[in-house]
Protein backbone atom coordinates (compact mmCIF):
# COMPACT_ATOMS: atom_id res chain seq x y z
CA UNK A 1 0.00 0.00 0.00
CA UNK A 2 2.56 2.98 -1.66
CA UNK A 3 1.82 6.09 -0.35
CA UNK A 4 -0.71 4.74 2.48
CA UNK A 5 0.81 5.33 6.54
CA UNK A 6 1.28 1.75 6.96
CA UNK A 7 4.10 2.29 3.98
CA UNK A 8 5.55 5.05 5.89
CA UNK A 9 5.88 3.77 8.87
CA UNK A 10 8.60 1.12 7.41
CA UNK A 11 11.09 4.23 6.47
CA UNK A 12 10.90 6.37 9.64
CA UNK A 13 13.54 6.51 12.18
CA UNK A 14 13.70 4.10 15.35
CA UNK A 15 11.99 7.02 17.09
CA UNK A 16 9.13 7.26 15.55
CA UNK A 17 8.22 3.63 16.02
CA UNK A 18 5.52 1.89 18.18
CA UNK A 19 7.09 1.54 22.10
CA UNK A 20 8.11 -2.17 23.23
CA UNK A 21 5.02 -3.96 24.36
CA UNK A 22 4.84 -6.30 27.42
CA UNK A 23 3.39 -9.66 25.77
CA UNK A 24 3.29 -11.49 29.22
CA UNK A 25 0.94 -8.25 30.85
CA UNK A 26 -0.80 -8.04 27.42
CA UNK A 27 -1.77 -11.41 27.47
CA UNK A 28 -2.86 -11.88 31.09
CA UNK A 29 -5.06 -8.78 30.10
CA UNK A 30 -6.85 -9.37 27.24
CA UNK A 31 -6.47 -12.81 25.96
CA UNK A 32 -9.56 -15.23 25.62
CA UNK A 33 -10.70 -17.17 28.45
CA UNK A 34 -10.01 -20.96 28.31
CA UNK A 35 -12.61 -23.54 28.48
CA UNK A 36 -11.55 -24.88 31.41
CA UNK A 37 -11.23 -21.11 33.04
CA UNK A 38 -15.13 -20.61 32.03
CA UNK A 39 -15.96 -24.21 33.54
CA UNK A 40 -14.57 -23.78 37.26
CA UNK A 41 -16.30 -20.11 37.69
CA UNK A 42 -19.95 -21.64 36.03
CA UNK A 43 -19.39 -24.51 38.63
CA UNK A 44 -18.50 -21.80 41.30
CA UNK A 45 -21.43 -20.08 40.48
CA UNK A 46 -23.95 -22.98 40.81
CA UNK A 47 -22.20 -24.37 44.00
CA UNK A 48 -22.96 -20.75 45.54
CA UNK A 49 -26.70 -21.82 44.57
CA UNK A 50 -27.11 -25.29 46.26
CA UNK A 51 -25.44 -22.92 49.36
CA UNK A 52 -28.22 -21.23 50.02
CA UNK A 53 -31.19 -23.30 49.35
CA UNK A 54 -34.94 -22.29 48.89
CA UNK A 55 -37.68 -22.51 51.11
CA UNK A 56 -40.22 -24.91 51.01
CA UNK A 57 -43.82 -22.95 50.11
CA UNK A 58 -47.21 -24.45 50.98
CA UNK A 59 -49.24 -22.10 51.62
CA UNK A 60 -50.78 -19.42 48.29
CA UNK A 61 -47.96 -17.48 48.07
CA UNK A 62 -50.11 -14.12 48.41
CA UNK A 63 -52.15 -15.56 51.56
CA UNK A 64 -48.29 -16.05 52.58
CA UNK A 65 -46.79 -13.04 52.47
CA UNK A 66 -50.47 -11.52 53.63
CA UNK A 67 -49.63 -13.62 56.90
CA UNK A 68 -46.07 -12.55 57.21
CA UNK A 69 -47.10 -9.05 57.34
CA UNK A 70 -49.66 -9.78 59.71
CA UNK A 71 -46.95 -11.43 61.78
CA UNK A 72 -44.33 -8.63 61.98
CA UNK A 73 -46.82 -6.76 64.00
CA UNK A 74 -47.16 -9.22 66.75
CA UNK A 75 -43.95 -8.77 68.12
CA UNK A 76 -43.52 -11.69 70.29
CA UNK A 77 -42.33 -15.25 69.82
CA UNK A 78 -45.00 -17.66 68.51
CA UNK A 79 -44.54 -20.29 71.24
CA UNK A 80 -45.05 -17.15 73.50
CA UNK A 81 -48.55 -16.22 71.40
CA UNK A 82 -49.41 -19.62 71.76
CA UNK A 83 -49.71 -19.46 75.81
CA UNK A 84 -51.51 -16.15 75.71
CA UNK A 85 -54.23 -17.69 73.63
CA UNK A 86 -54.63 -20.31 75.99
CA UNK A 87 -54.32 -18.00 79.02
CA UNK A 88 -56.64 -15.82 77.31
CA UNK A 89 -54.37 -12.61 78.35
CA UNK A 90 -55.39 -9.55 76.97
CA UNK A 91 -52.29 -7.72 78.01
CA UNK A 92 -50.57 -9.80 75.72
CA UNK A 93 -52.63 -9.22 72.63
CA UNK A 94 -55.15 -6.75 72.03
CA UNK A 95 -59.25 -7.18 69.80
CA UNK A 96 -57.05 -6.30 66.55
CA UNK A 97 -54.62 -8.92 66.99
CA UNK A 98 -56.75 -11.77 67.63
CA UNK A 99 -59.15 -10.87 65.19
CA UNK A 100 -55.80 -11.04 62.59
CA UNK A 101 -54.79 -14.09 63.83
CA UNK A 102 -58.60 -15.21 63.16
CA UNK A 103 -57.69 -14.49 59.30
CA UNK A 104 -55.03 -16.38 59.10
CA UNK A 105 -55.92 -19.45 60.67
CA UNK A 106 -55.70 -22.58 58.79
CA UNK A 107 -57.82 -23.94 56.33
CA UNK A 108 -58.66 -27.95 56.12
CA UNK A 109 -57.23 -27.64 52.99
CA UNK A 110 -53.83 -26.28 54.58
CA UNK A 111 -53.75 -28.37 57.57
CA UNK A 112 -54.31 -31.73 55.28
CA UNK A 113 -51.30 -30.06 52.89
CA UNK A 114 -48.64 -29.11 56.10
CA UNK A 115 -49.50 -32.57 57.83
CA UNK A 116 -48.51 -34.53 54.64
CA UNK A 117 -44.84 -32.77 54.46
CA UNK A 118 -42.22 -35.01 55.25
CA UNK A 119 -39.84 -32.63 54.80
CA UNK A 120 -37.37 -31.00 56.67
CA UNK A 121 -39.50 -28.18 58.41
CA UNK A 122 -36.86 -25.95 59.29
CA UNK A 123 -37.14 -25.34 55.17
CA UNK A 124 -40.77 -24.09 55.39
CA UNK A 125 -41.56 -20.58 55.25
CA UNK A 126 -42.76 -18.01 58.33
CA UNK A 127 -46.10 -19.10 57.06
CA UNK A 128 -46.03 -22.14 57.26
CA UNK A 129 -44.18 -22.91 60.69
CA UNK A 130 -47.22 -20.34 61.73
CA UNK A 131 -49.62 -22.41 61.02
CA UNK A 132 -48.15 -25.74 62.19
CA UNK A 133 -47.58 -24.01 65.58
CA UNK A 134 -51.26 -22.78 65.68
CA UNK A 135 -52.18 -26.42 64.64
CA UNK A 136 -50.81 -27.74 67.93
CA UNK A 137 -54.01 -26.33 69.64
CA UNK A 138 -56.75 -28.28 69.19
CA UNK A 139 -60.03 -26.09 67.89
CA UNK A 140 -57.55 -23.11 67.57
CA UNK A 141 -60.26 -20.90 65.58
CA UNK A 142 -62.62 -21.52 68.19
CA UNK A 143 -60.48 -20.64 70.60
CA UNK A 144 -59.24 -17.72 69.19
CA UNK A 145 -63.06 -16.42 68.59
CA UNK A 146 -63.54 -17.05 72.08
CA UNK A 147 -60.52 -15.40 72.98
CA UNK A 148 -62.22 -12.25 70.75
CA UNK A 149 -65.78 -12.61 72.88
CA UNK A 150 -63.31 -11.84 76.31
CA UNK A 151 -62.00 -8.69 75.55
CA UNK A 152 -64.61 -6.94 74.10
CA UNK A 153 -67.37 -7.96 76.61
CA UNK A 154 -67.05 -5.70 79.50
CA UNK A 155 -67.00 -2.51 76.74
CA UNK A 156 -69.82 -4.53 74.97
CA UNK A 157 -72.41 -5.35 77.98
CA UNK A 158 -71.38 -1.56 79.52
CA UNK A 159 -72.67 0.03 76.10
CA UNK A 160 -75.92 -1.94 76.52
CA UNK A 161 -76.77 -1.36 79.72
CA UNK A 162 -75.90 2.59 79.13
CA UNK A 163 -78.32 2.66 76.56
CA UNK A 164 -81.04 0.10 78.03
CA UNK A 165 -80.52 2.50 80.89
CA UNK A 166 -80.95 5.89 78.46
CA UNK A 167 -84.25 4.80 77.57
CA UNK A 168 -85.62 3.51 80.59
CA UNK A 169 -84.40 7.21 82.50
CA UNK A 170 -85.93 8.71 79.19
CA UNK A 171 -89.09 7.20 79.98
CA UNK A 172 -89.66 7.62 83.33
CA UNK A 173 -88.76 11.62 82.52
CA UNK A 174 -91.35 12.11 79.90
CA UNK A 175 -93.78 10.58 81.71
CA UNK A 176 -93.46 12.21 85.19
CA UNK A 177 -92.89 15.94 83.80
CA UNK A 178 -95.70 17.81 84.69
CA UNK A 179 -94.35 20.78 82.45
CA UNK A 180 -94.48 18.57 78.83
CA UNK A 181 -98.37 17.88 80.51
CA UNK A 182 -99.08 21.30 81.07
CA UNK A 183 -97.83 22.20 77.91
CA UNK A 184 -99.36 19.49 75.73
CA UNK A 185 -102.74 20.77 77.34
CA UNK A 186 -102.28 24.23 76.20
CA UNK A 187 -101.33 22.88 72.51
CA UNK A 188 -104.56 21.14 72.93
CA UNK A 189 -106.82 23.85 73.88
CA UNK A 190 -105.00 26.05 71.21
CA UNK A 191 -106.29 23.52 68.71
CA UNK A 192 -109.66 23.35 69.67
CA UNK A 193 -110.12 27.08 69.92
CA UNK A 194 -108.62 27.65 65.94
CA UNK A 195 -110.86 24.59 64.80
CA UNK A 196 -114.01 26.02 67.07
CA UNK A 197 -117.17 25.32 65.31
CA UNK A 198 -115.63 22.74 63.52
CA UNK A 199 -115.87 18.80 63.82
CA UNK A 200 -112.67 19.04 65.55
CA UNK A 201 -112.96 21.63 67.53
CA UNK A 202 -113.78 19.65 70.35
CA UNK A 203 -110.90 16.94 70.36
CA UNK A 204 -109.68 15.48 73.42
CA UNK A 205 -106.17 14.81 72.35
CA UNK A 206 -104.02 14.83 69.17
CA UNK A 207 -101.57 12.60 67.08
CA UNK A 208 -98.37 13.15 68.62
CA UNK A 209 -96.70 14.03 64.45
CA UNK A 210 -98.69 17.24 64.85
CA UNK A 211 -96.21 18.49 67.59
CA UNK A 212 -93.85 19.52 64.14
CA UNK A 213 -96.19 21.23 62.66
CA UNK A 214 -96.75 24.26 65.09
CA UNK A 215 -93.58 25.33 63.23
CA UNK A 216 -95.39 25.43 59.69
CA UNK A 217 -98.62 27.35 60.62
CA UNK A 218 -98.14 30.62 60.12
CA UNK A 219 -100.00 33.63 61.22
CA UNK A 220 -102.09 36.01 59.04
CA UNK A 221 -99.74 37.98 58.94
CA UNK A 222 -96.80 35.82 58.57
CA UNK A 223 -94.58 37.28 61.53
CA UNK A 224 -95.22 34.42 63.77
CA UNK A 225 -96.30 30.80 63.48
CA UNK A 226 -98.46 29.19 65.92
CA UNK A 227 -94.84 27.64 67.76
CA UNK A 228 -93.95 31.62 68.34
CA UNK A 229 -97.31 32.27 69.83
CA UNK A 230 -97.47 29.16 72.05
CA UNK A 231 -93.84 30.74 73.92
CA UNK A 232 -95.63 33.56 74.08
CA UNK A 233 -98.85 32.65 75.91
CA UNK A 234 -96.82 30.38 77.95
CA UNK A 235 -94.35 33.57 78.47
CA UNK A 236 -97.08 35.79 79.61
CA UNK A 237 -99.47 32.96 81.57
CA UNK A 238 -97.10 30.41 82.84
CA UNK A 239 -93.64 31.07 82.23
CA UNK A 240 -92.36 28.85 85.03
CA UNK A 241 -93.43 25.99 81.81
CA UNK A 242 -90.35 27.42 79.24
CA UNK A 243 -87.76 25.18 80.56
CA UNK A 244 -89.54 22.39 80.59
CA UNK A 245 -86.40 20.54 78.39
CA UNK A 246 -84.56 20.57 81.74
CA UNK A 247 -87.24 17.74 83.26
CA UNK A 248 -85.99 15.66 79.64
CA UNK A 249 -82.46 15.19 80.66
CA UNK A 250 -81.99 11.82 78.81
CA UNK A 251 -84.47 12.48 75.91
CA UNK A 252 -82.02 13.29 72.95
CA UNK A 253 -79.56 10.40 73.80
CA UNK A 254 -83.11 7.95 73.92
CA UNK A 255 -84.29 9.27 70.42
CA UNK A 256 -80.62 8.25 68.86
CA UNK A 257 -80.94 4.14 69.94
CA UNK A 258 -82.69 1.99 67.81
CA UNK A 259 -84.26 -0.87 69.89
CA UNK A 260 -83.68 -3.68 66.67
CA UNK A 261 -80.06 -2.71 67.03
CA UNK A 262 -80.35 -3.52 71.40
CA UNK A 263 -81.88 -6.73 70.51
CA UNK A 264 -78.89 -7.82 67.70
CA UNK A 265 -76.76 -6.84 70.71
CA UNK A 266 -78.05 -8.71 73.01
CA UNK A 267 -78.54 -11.83 70.74
CA UNK A 268 -74.56 -11.39 69.66
CA UNK A 269 -73.72 -11.72 73.45
CA UNK A 270 -76.03 -14.25 74.27
CA UNK A 271 -74.87 -16.75 71.51
CA UNK A 272 -71.63 -15.41 72.25
CA UNK A 273 -71.52 -17.10 75.65
CA UNK A 274 -73.18 -19.96 74.58
CA UNK A 275 -70.19 -20.61 72.15
CA UNK A 276 -67.88 -19.95 75.32
CA UNK A 277 -69.39 -22.67 77.39
CA UNK A 278 -69.28 -24.98 73.86
CA UNK A 279 -65.75 -24.38 73.86
CA UNK A 280 -65.33 -25.09 77.78
CA UNK A 281 -67.17 -28.38 77.12
CA UNK A 282 -65.02 -29.16 74.41
CA UNK A 283 -61.90 -28.36 75.41
CA UNK A 284 -62.12 -30.55 78.09
CA UNK A 285 -61.00 -33.52 75.87
CA UNK A 286 -57.88 -31.22 75.14
CA UNK A 287 -55.77 -32.74 77.27
CA UNK A 288 -52.84 -31.04 79.39
CA UNK A 289 -52.56 -28.33 76.59
CA UNK A 290 -56.11 -26.90 77.19
CA UNK A 291 -55.42 -27.04 81.46
CA UNK A 292 -54.96 -22.67 82.04
CA UNK A 293 -57.28 -22.63 79.05
CA UNK A 294 -60.23 -24.20 80.90
CA UNK A 295 -59.13 -22.27 84.09
CA UNK A 296 -59.55 -18.97 82.29
CA UNK A 297 -62.31 -19.48 80.82
CA UNK A 298 -64.05 -20.89 84.19
CA UNK A 299 -63.38 -17.70 85.95
CA UNK A 300 -64.90 -15.49 82.83
CA UNK A 301 -68.06 -17.17 82.86
CA UNK A 302 -68.52 -16.96 86.28
CA UNK A 303 -69.08 -12.86 86.51
CA UNK A 304 -70.13 -12.82 82.82
CA UNK A 305 -72.87 -15.26 83.05
CA UNK A 306 -74.56 -13.22 85.84
CA UNK A 307 -74.27 -10.03 83.96
CA UNK A 308 -75.94 -11.41 81.33
CA UNK A 309 -78.89 -12.43 83.53
CA UNK A 310 -79.15 -9.04 84.90
CA UNK A 311 -78.76 -7.46 81.30
CA UNK A 312 -81.59 -9.81 80.02
CA UNK A 313 -83.89 -8.38 83.12
CA UNK A 314 -82.92 -4.93 81.96
CA UNK A 315 -84.00 -5.51 78.88
CA UNK A 316 -87.20 -7.04 79.28
CA UNK A 317 -88.21 -4.24 81.59
CA UNK A 318 -87.17 -1.57 78.65
CA UNK A 319 -88.77 -3.43 76.44
CA UNK A 320 -92.24 -2.55 78.98
CA UNK A 321 -91.39 0.92 79.29
CA UNK A 322 -90.87 1.90 75.63
CA UNK A 323 -94.02 -0.04 74.76
CA UNK A 324 -95.74 2.39 77.82
CA UNK A 325 -94.50 5.01 76.57
CA UNK A 326 -96.33 5.06 73.16
CA UNK A 327 -99.70 4.63 75.05
CA UNK A 328 -99.02 7.38 77.47
CA UNK A 329 -99.68 9.56 74.29
CA UNK A 330 -102.70 7.63 72.80
CA UNK A 331 -100.46 5.81 70.33
CA UNK A 332 -100.20 2.29 69.11
CA UNK A 333 -96.55 0.87 69.88
CA UNK A 334 -97.19 -0.54 66.49
CA UNK A 335 -97.81 1.84 64.53
CA UNK A 336 -95.49 4.65 66.99
CA UNK A 337 -92.99 2.60 68.28
CA UNK A 338 -90.53 4.23 70.86
CA UNK A 339 -88.06 5.46 68.39
CA UNK A 340 -90.75 7.69 66.60
CA UNK A 341 -92.20 9.01 69.73
CA UNK A 342 -88.34 9.94 71.00
CA UNK A 343 -87.78 11.85 67.68
CA UNK A 344 -90.62 13.69 67.34
CA UNK A 345 -90.47 14.88 71.01
CA UNK A 346 -86.53 15.51 70.69
CA UNK A 347 -87.77 17.86 67.50
CA UNK A 348 -90.34 19.53 69.67
CA UNK A 349 -87.81 20.45 72.70
CA UNK A 350 -85.83 21.82 70.08
CA UNK A 351 -88.37 23.59 67.41
CA UNK A 352 -89.60 25.06 71.13
CA UNK A 353 -86.30 26.63 72.03
CA UNK A 354 -85.72 28.11 68.95
CA UNK A 355 -89.43 29.93 69.08
CA UNK A 356 -88.52 30.84 72.44
CA UNK A 357 -85.50 32.35 71.55
CA UNK A 358 -86.56 33.82 68.81
CA UNK A 359 -89.41 35.95 71.31
CA UNK A 360 -86.85 37.04 73.69
CA UNK A 361 -84.70 38.58 71.14
CA UNK A 362 -87.59 40.18 69.18
CA UNK A 363 -88.73 41.37 72.94
CA UNK A 364 -85.32 42.56 73.69
CA UNK A 365 -85.11 44.47 70.01
CA UNK A 366 -89.00 45.95 70.67
CA UNK A 367 -87.72 46.87 73.89
CA UNK A 368 -84.56 48.75 72.70
CA UNK A 369 -85.99 50.37 69.67
CA UNK A 370 -88.97 51.98 72.59
CA UNK A 371 -86.15 52.93 74.74
CA UNK A 372 -84.41 54.87 72.02
CA UNK A 373 -87.83 56.51 70.44
CA UNK A 374 -88.29 57.45 74.63
CA UNK A 375 -84.89 58.96 74.87
CA UNK A 376 -85.51 60.79 71.55
CA UNK A 377 -88.56 62.34 72.37
CA UNK A 378 -86.91 63.20 75.48
CA UNK A 379 -84.26 65.12 73.78
CA UNK A 380 -87.07 66.80 72.12
CA UNK A 381 -89.05 67.76 74.39
CA UNK A 382 -86.12 69.36 76.45
CA UNK A 383 -84.56 71.09 73.88
CA UNK A 384 -88.18 72.41 73.16
CA UNK A 385 -87.98 73.37 76.73
CA UNK A 386 -84.77 74.79 76.07
CA UNK A 387 -86.58 77.06 73.11
CA UNK A 388 -89.46 78.25 75.51
CA UNK A 389 -87.47 79.56 78.01
CA UNK A 390 -84.92 81.03 75.57
CA UNK A 391 -87.99 82.95 74.55
CA UNK A 392 -89.15 83.83 78.01
CA UNK A 393 -85.57 85.56 78.95
CA UNK A 394 -85.85 87.63 75.80
CA UNK A 395 -89.11 88.64 76.56
CA UNK A 396 -88.64 89.62 79.94
CA UNK A 397 -85.58 91.51 78.81
CA UNK A 398 -87.42 93.50 75.95
CA UNK A 399 -89.72 94.69 78.69
CA UNK A 400 -87.13 95.59 81.36
CA UNK A 401 -85.51 97.67 78.67
CA UNK A 402 -88.33 99.33 77.64
CA UNK A 403 -89.37 100.34 81.42
CA UNK A 404 -86.25 101.21 81.70
CA UNK A 405 -86.42 103.75 78.67
CA UNK A 406 -89.13 104.87 79.46
CA UNK A 407 -88.09 105.62 83.39
CA UNK A 408 -85.34 107.77 82.04
CA UNK A 409 -87.46 110.20 79.79
CA UNK A 410 -89.99 110.81 82.38
CA UNK A 411 -86.68 111.61 84.85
Amino acid sequence: MQGSLWADNQKQEDQSRAPEIDISELESLFSAASASDNASKAGARRGSKINKPEKVQLVDLRRAYNCEIMLTKIKIPLPDMINAILALDASALDIDQVENLIKFCPTKEEMETLKNYTGNKEMLGKCELFFMELMKVPRVESKLRVFAFTITFTSQVSDLRRNLSAINDATIEVKESAKLRQIMQTILTLGNALNQGTARGSAIGFKLDSLLKLSDTRARNNKMTLMHYLCKLLAEKLPELLDFDKDLVHLEAASKIQLKNLAEEMQAVSKGLEKVEQELTASENDGAISAGFQKALKGFLDTAEAEVRALISLYTEVGRNADSLSQYFGEDPVRCPFEQVTQILAVFAKMFKKARDENEQQAEAEKKRLEKEAHKEHALRKESMIDVDHKKDLKNMIRDTSLSMKKQNLG
